[in-house]
């Protein structure tokens, strides 16, 4: 087999030969890379070739593909020269999307349907009132006939049930019809339901043509290559910690979503963090115009005094507002774009297998692989927010792939325990994933001191003391590496002054955490049953004419 040579990807509207032989190709869909907004699709055929030369046609390709990337590959067992593929539309009566067509077909048989049962449930209405009206005017007649002496019994009782049965089977029947029409429209609603995650109402399509020149009949193998819109992907994981081994297995999923109008099924499924909807080239950039607001003020005055000088600056102002406006534009649409924020990092996922996915929008979760990471069980306790101590797992990322940013689903020994959302990790960089409350470990906070009062020479300042202590008991049978966090009162101005309270604080902790500032954290080892005690102090000192704001 030899790869042919596609001499242009250019899309042009080429005449064919007149004397080309027109060849339809049968296709089908055989992979697709899925982007963060669009998917590209590859459709395959194989057909054979005589001598000379052909037009081959891709037809009833959805309407909605963006022509400009259509392309084509090609291998073939002789000689065969591709040309410039040519694309035009080509209106229906019907619908385009097989499956829309055929669900709404089947809605059209079934209100067909609907208005033959209407017909017949008249019909049985009438029938219905016919033995009504027929049981009166017997009825009338036997009361003649009593008065007259001429009652025949038998004629009067065969009557009567004969009409009574003609009611009943009335009656019936049109129950029967009124039970087969609530089903109907119960189906109906189904229809109608699966018909708007479908719907598309294209009665368009494009019909790509293809020349080729083959010096000798061959079988050729085509792929048409295209973007198609409405189809996107994300990443989601599932986080599993085992707390009796301290193993943490992060898996990633791909959860991968299509309104194409054509299902996906049985293909080679690529999952692309590229982002090719974002351009290849910078815009151009434009003056940054700045000026003093005197001047701006002034020139606004002298604008309001003088129609000459007005005319004069209208101009350049409003190209200027326009320059600022198409700059705000350019920058706002970049950003609307940036729906998975990779940090720069590009990569393709390949999805194991055959994979089907639905083109009513249903999400399709697919495998991609685990992650190995590098992990510590922690218990983190943050007693001025909650008296709950919650486990942790500190990861730290391995291998050489990053976690792309997406949602998380928690499980802690089997159990699922919630969901959260996971940034951007870099192989090497640390994270903290929360797992619950863990119930065996007690925490309870006591406020030591609470006092504010005066200080300073003749109490010239207000001071604010407190101190706490939080006990935390491991109730556990085996040791945990505890995490507890504080924060204290920090200055934002140079009257007020912060201290620590160094006496009355637990020695041992970290200042300024992740550079927040008045952060502290304390790291200590607790084994099977101990008890620790944190203990924290901190004053406040502000001039005495003033308020403070920002104090528990």
């Amino acid at each position: 087999m030899r790869t042919l040579t596609l001499l242009s990807f250019l899309i042009v509207i080429a005449s064919p030969s007149a004397h080309a032989a027109t060849i339809e190709a049968d296709s089908a869909i055989t992979a697709a890379t899925v982007f963060a907004d669009r998917a590209t699709l590859t459709r395959k055929t194989t057909i054979d070739i005589p001598a000379g030369a052909h037009e081959v046609t891709f037809e009833n390709l959805p309407i909605r593909l963006y022509p400009d990337s259509l392309r084509v590959e090609g291998k073939g067992g002789a000689s065969v020269i591709l040309g410039a593929l040519s694309h035009k539309v080509i209106n229906q009566a019907d619908l385009i999307v097989p499956r829309e067509k055929e669900i709404s077909d089947q809605i059209r048989i079934l209100d067909d349907r609907k208005l033959i049962i209407n017909a017949e449930i008249e019909a049985l209405s009438q029938k219905k009132a016919f033995f009504t009206n027929l049981m009166g005017k017997a009825s009338e007649r036997s009361r003649e006939e009593i008065a007259d002496f001429n009652l025949k019994p038998d004629q009067w009782t065969g009557a009567a049930a004969a009409v009574a049965d003609g009611i009943e089977e009335a009656q019936k029947n049109t129950v029967l019809k009124q039970l087969e029409m609530r089903k109907i429209d119960e189906e109906l609603a189904k229809l109608r339901q699966d018909l708007n995650q479908l719907r598309t109402g294209s009665k368009q399509s494009y019909t790509v043509a293809l020349p080729v020149e083959a010096k000798s009949a061959t079988r050729l193998s085509l792929e048409l290559i295209y973007q198609m819109p409405n189809a996107t992907w994300r990443p989601v994981y599932d986080a599993r910690l085992d707390t009796k081994t301290g193993k943490l297995e992060i898996v990633q999923y791909g959860a991968v979503t299509q309104r194409t109008g054509e299902d996906w099924t049985d293909i080679n499924l690529t999952l692309s963090t590229a982002r090719p909807h974002r351009g290849a080239s910078l815009p151009p950039l434009q003056p940054m115009w700045v000026d003093l607001g005197q001047a701006y003020a002034k020139r606004s005055r002298g604008m309001a005094e003088s129609s000459m000088m007005a005319q004069n600056l209208a101009a350049p102002m409003a190209a200027d507002m326009a320059m600022e406006a198409e700059i705000m534009e350019e920058r706002d649409a970049v950003m609307r774009t940036a729906t998975i924020d990779t940090g720069g990092f590009t990569a393709e996922y390949h999805i194991p297998g055959p994979s089907d996915v639905l083109a009513d929008g249903t999400e399709s979760k697919l495998l991609i692989g685990p992650f190995a990471t590098k992990t510590d069980m922690q218990i983190h306790v943050k007693p001025q927010l909650s008296s709950d101590a919650f486990l942790v797992a500190h990861t730290i990322l391995e291998g050489e792939a990053p976690i792309l940013p997406g949602s998380v689903s928690l499980f802690r020994d089997g159990a699922y325990v919630g969901q959260n959302s996971l940034p951007l990790l870099r192989p090497g960089k640390d994270y903290n994933l929360f797992f619950g409350i863990d119930d065996q470990i007690e925490v309870k906070r006591e406020t030591l001191e609470d006092k504010a009062g005066e200080a300073g020479l003749l109490g010239r300042d207000n001071v604010k003391e407190q101190r706490t202590i939080t006990s935390i008991n491991n109730l556990r049978n085996k040791a945990i590496a505890l995490v507890v966090t504080e924060s204290v009162p920090v200055s934002k101005n140079k009257d007020i002054e912060t201290e620590i309270l160094k006496d009355h604080t637990t020695p041992g902790y970290r200042e300024d955490l992740e550079n927040k500032k008045g952060v502290l954290q304390w790291t200590k080892d607790l084994a099977a049953g101990q008890k620790t005690d944190i203990k924290l102090g901190w004053k406040v000192t502000w001039p005495k004419d003033e308020s403070i704001i920002g104090l528990p």
